[in-house]
């Protein structure tokens, strides 16, 4: 089968959930179909040249299309006086749509692919069969946001939220195969026939992130893309409330704040004890540098990647019910959870003061990810349910 698969963002490098879902779905399905990739650009210093490096040799085309700064806030100003969610606009442009009509007109696929609901709109009117990977509930993501950020901004998120809650109802009658990411996450699609979209996890490579022996400089380390807001609140979370009551019975313990673009406002949470390290070019040593690993998520939706890599190296886990309702590790024998400030304080004390525990549950934990979250296995029900249409 030949499958048309657009993407909002070059899947490459592999530091954004969307991206390492989209690339390692393109590499289990080009094993078996043939792959027109097109990805939509609104990354201006995107290395191109060595993403397509990366991605050719899964891909019988490989394309980006660039969207510029203006094109994009030109069409988002659009989107708010139609009706749409803002972030439609933010990926659509009408040069976009021609070259994506070329392609499709040109390789002639037998499946349409659309990643996330944001690219969905530049497919709705094709006759061939459709997929949409709704990935996570974006609409649930932008209610709880809506609950934290200040007053005026909360009128925004919510005419964002009841915006994108009424187009991924929408676009479940529009696209003929539906998945998410989790069944936490298909719980939450407003649409009645929900059961029907096919729960995809996602996976971890388990050849690269995999134990290794390095010498512990911190004690504590929270991984992810420190530009999104689900990981700028849990790190501020993690800084301002959580660590203060561990420093109180164990005063000399460091934290490492690990990831791509870091938020001005996780910059500033860099002290004596604290570092921000900003992007790293081999996350994997700051996994195995650490003791614990820890990430305390508040808001978003969907399966939380850093928690699978940081237990396929051998790293004890601790996070919150939402992370773990996705993940479904089994509490205090794969995992420890916590909902407030100091629950998971305690979760961290206990875990510091009882090495031997530690060992343990990483241990179970790697067992778990070894099990239950290869990407061949992760993949297997798209696979199974596009072979199914063959």
């Amino acid at each position: 089968m030949r499958i048309f698969v657009l993407l909002s963002r070059i899947p490459y490098p592999l530091e954004k959930g969307d991206k390492l879902r989209a690339f390692h779905q393109i590499k289990m399905l080009s094993q078996k179909h043939e792959i027109i990739l097109c990805a939509l650009n609104p990354a201006k210093k995107a290395d191109k040249q060595k993403a397509f490096e990366q991605l050719q040799p899964y891909c019988r085309s490989v394309n980006f299309i660039d969207l510029p700064a203006a094109v994009r806030m030109t069409n988002t100003l659009k989107a708010l006086f139609s009706g749409l969610p803002l972030q439609t606009g933010y990926f659509f442009s009408s040069r976009a749509e021609k070259k994506i009509r070329t392609l499709i007109e040109e390789y002639h696929p037998d499946l349409l692919f659309a990643q996330l609901s944001r690219t969905a709109r530049y497919l709705t009117s094709y006759r061939q069969k459709k997929l949409l990977d709704y990935q996570d509930v974006f609409s649930y993501g932008l209610k709880r946001r809506a609950d934290k950020v200040p007053w005026p901004l909360k009128l925004v998120f919510r005419l964002e939220y009841n915006r994108m809650r009424s187009f991924e109802k929408e676009l479940f009658d529009q696209f003929d195969i539906k998945m998410i990411i989790s069944e936490q996450d298909r719980a939450l699609i407003p649409h009645p026939e929900k059961e029907k979209i096919i729960v995809v996890r996602n996976g971890v490579d388990l050849e690269y992130f995999s134990p290794l022996s390095r010498s512990k400089r911190q004690e504590i380390v929270f991984t992810g893309n420190m530009n999104y807001p689900p990981n700028v609140d849990a790190a501020r979370f993690l800084a301002k409330k959580i660590m203060p009551l561990v420093w109180k019975k164990m005063p000399e313990t460091r934290l490492l704040i690990a990831g791509a673009n870091p938020h001005p406002a996780v910059k500033k949470l860099q002290n004596k004890k604290i570092k921000v390290s900003g992007w790293l070019d081999d996350i994997r040593e700051a996994y195995a540098g650490s003791a614990i690993f820890i990430a305390p998520m508040r808001m978003g939706t969907g399966l939380q990647n850093k928690l699978l890599e940081a237990m396929a190296m051998k790293i004890p886990c601790i996070t919150t019910p939402l992370a773990n309702a996705a993940l479904q590790a089994k509490e205090k024998e794969e995992i420890l959870t916590g909902e407030t400030a100091q629950e998971l304080a305690d979760a961290l004390l206990y875990l510091l003061q009882h090495p031997e525990k530690r060992k343990k549950m990483a241990e179970q934990a790697y067992t778990f990810v070894q099990k239950n979250y290869h990407w061949q296995k992760a993949t297997s029900p798209l696979l199974e349910r596009i072979e199914k249409d063959e």
